[in-house]
């Protein structure tokens, strides 16, 4: 064979399908939607499965983080468009294939319901929740299949979404960000997150765009501490010969202090935790935290175990080591905004400045509030809400998404499945299961044909600009709404840029807005119309601003829980269900600065009652390199699904595997 035979052989092996099916292949048209971790590898398997004609979008530059596993990339291509790379990579053994890239972001209007209508199949190999619920929409809009995917450390899922057929990405809800009081991650952090929240929004304060809502000052309105004489007369001393406060944002205080290392520590860590302690209140039921003093640095840690590590990036800092990296890390931080014309950076997890900032801070406040203190690698996890990406889970999905997608092709969607890689066998021994497709969910607000969506909120204290920006483009995933009040004609909100602009501060109350009112909202984008009942509370539960669901039932009041039976004497371990370990995750967090922000204290610090976990209107929109899940962490050996409503697929032994090799 010549070189070029050789080439076009390997982007096919003859024989292998039906000629109907080969050709079914070769003609389609196929929309690839994200290059990274999965996309990677779905490329690879398309175009040696014999897809011809191909469409990439993905808005993402190459990292250097990315080479460990994202293997169509190399060294020389670190900034460079994913999906550029992507195309000129496979086009080096697929030389006949037609592949169009496209570096973008396909949330922009540039990319509608025209758009499309031209492909057969669509498969996502997204990285965030809110661009799967986009394009999750658009394939319903567009009447075309779609195929779902996403990993998790060594988990993985794969499912298929017809209209009318199957459910949609958004026919089951998907788990929400954790949330904290503002008054917790400010007054009285009692785990290694509130701290490392702490010190992101610092180096906001510091380095990045001002946002009110990140201010890390102690929070004089604390509920605990209402009525607290002692802290009211701390404040009272800020007050200059006119009787007002003299404010100066952090930022600027910081610049004029020339981003002085030892004046950040004492306003931090020593006068900010000695205003903390006036406020008595907050410690009766704690321990209160110890301020430092920059002239007598600890080098131990709070840690009772020592962490023995060579490896540096495994190592715990003690506070004098954590002030070195602090005062080194300030220095090049300075430098790098002395090349921005903006004057703002925006914090970077593989930049080492920035993580070191954020661990040196995070542990000192940990160290303050007798917090057991982390590691860099630690920090860097858990504020980059990283989940490791493991490029066999990648590479088994990515085949699982081609099985699926030949099987649409091959006119057997009925034997269409979800499927599911687990972490450990199932009782059949296997680790790749399947179950059936489930179909669509009547109470989703996105796929019926009439989709209505409740929602709980103050209309008195809810803004127009919040609904928008939190509920309607945060929960709801809306790109370009338009709302008016059904009946009346009256416009909410616009998508034309300043058409409703004088509206923003204006509650709903101000329109006639009341419980058991109805919005229809439009997004012409997405091809999406809904109808929003609002149903209002004056007063909502610690830390909610609103509740959205579409099952209206979810919306009624808690039934009072019977009092606890006195606990048994504790029995020995059977590896029942009951005895199964609750693993807290590390999910990104939001802070929660409004709204009713009571939370319960326990006799000690770092032990807090078990939170409730809240409902808040951000989209896990987190646009990190790694691949996001769709599936969450296994519980009792079972994997629970978020794109299917079936969980007990691990219980019993699953039905007939159409086209899916399980591995032993």
């Amino acid at each position: 064979l010549s070189t070029r035979d050789f080439e076009n052989t390997m982007a096919q092996v003859q024989g292998v399908f039906k000629e109907e099916l080969q050709k079914s292949i070769t003609d389609s048209k196929i929309l690839m939607v994200g290059a990274g971790g999965i996309g990677c590898e779905l490329l690879k398997n398309i175009v040696l499965t014999g897809f011809k004609d191909i469409e990439i979008i993905d808005l993402d530059t190459i990292d250097v983080s990315n080479l460990n596993r994202q293997f169509l990339f190399q060294k020389q291509h670190v900034g460079k468009s994913k999906s550029a790379v992507a195309k000129e990579s496979a086009l080096r053994f697929a030389p006949e294939a037609k592949i169009k890239a496209y570096h973008d972001s396909i949330m922009k209007e540039d990319y509608g319901i025209n758009f499309y209508k031209q492909f057969n199949l669509c498969l996502n190999a997204l990285d965030n929740r809110a661009a799967r619920s986009h394009v999750n929409r658009m394939c319903l809009a567009a009447n075309i299949p779609l195929v779902e995917s996403g990993t998790a450390g060594y988990l993985g899922q794969v499912t298929v979404i017809r209209k009318g057929i199957t459910e949609c990405y958004e026919c089951q809800p998907k788990p929400h960000q954790k949330t904290f009081p503002g008054c917790t991650i400010r007054n009285t952090p009692s785990e290694p997150i509130h701290c490392i929240v702490w010190a992101k929004h610092l180096f906001n304060q510091l380095f990045g765009e001002d946002d009110p809502d990140q201010d890390v000052s102690p929070d004089t309105e604390d509920p605990e501490a209402a009525g607290d004489t002692a802290g009211e007369a701390a404040a009272n001393k800020e007050g200059n010969s006119s009787g007002n406060v003299d404010r100066k944002s952090t930022k600027q205080w910081a610049q004029d202090c020339d981003y002085s290392t030892q004046k950040l520590f004492q306003k931090l860590f020593n006068d900010d935790i000695k205003y903390l302690l006036s406020m008595d209140k907050l410690w009766a039921k704690r321990r209160p935290p110890t301020p430092l003093d920059w002239d007598c640095l600890p080098d131990s840690t709070t840690n009772q175990v020592a962490v023995d590590s060579n490896l540096a990036d495994q190592k715990v800092w003690s506070v004098a080591e954590c002030v070195s990296f602090l005062n080194k890390a300030i220095t090049d931080l300075k430098e790098e905004l002395k090349g921005r014309e903006d004057g703002e950076l925006a914090w970077d997890k593989d930049t080492p400045a920035h993580l070191d900032f954020v661990t040196a801070c995070a542990n000192i406040r940990m160290y303050i509030f007798n917090i057991p203190q982390r590691s860099r690698f630690e920090v860097k996890s858990m504020a980059g809400n990283i989940i490791p990406a493991i490029a066999t889970t990648n590479a088994v999905i990515a085949g699982c998404i081609v099985m699926e997608a030949i099987k649409i092709l091959n006119k057997q969607a009925e034997k269409c499945k979800t499927v599911y890689l687990r972490q450990q066998p199932n009782p059949r021994g296997k680790i790749l299961v399947t179950e059936q497709l489930c179909p669509p969910n009547p109470k989703c607000y996105v796929c019926p044909e009439k989709p209505e969506v409740n929602v709980k909120l103050n209309v008195e204290t809810m803004t127009i600009k919040n609904m928008e920006e939190k509920i309607l483009k945060g929960a709801l995933n809306m790109v370009a709404p338009d709302v008016e009040v059904m009946g009346k004609g009256v416009i909410l909100i616009s998508s034309e840029e300043g058409e409703t602009e004088a509206n923003n501060d204006k509650f709903l109350s101000d329109f006639g807005l009341r419980d058991g009112s109805i919005l229809t909202c439009d997004d012409f984008l997405q091809n999406y119309q809904l109808k929003m009942i609002l149903y209002h509370s004056d007063k909502m539960e610690e830390g909610q601003e609103f509740i959205v669901t579409g099952d209206k039932s979810q919306l009624q009041p808690k039934e009072e829980e019977p009092e606890p039976a006195k606990p048994e004497p504790a029995k020995e371990a059977t590896g029942n269900k009951d005895s199964a370990i609750d693993v807290a995750d590390t999910d990104d967090v939001e802070v929660v600065s409004n709204g009713d922000r009571k939370r319960p204290a326990d006799d000690s610090n770092g032990v807090h009652k078990a939170k409730k976990q809240k409902m808040d209107g951000a989209a896990a929109a987190d646009d990190d390199d790694d691949d996001v899940v769709i599936c969450e962490a296994e519980e009792n050996g079972k994997p629970a699904a978020a794109a299917s409503p079936a969980k007990k697929a691990a219980a019993a032994p699953p039905p007939a595997e159409d086209g899916v090799i399980c591995i032993e």
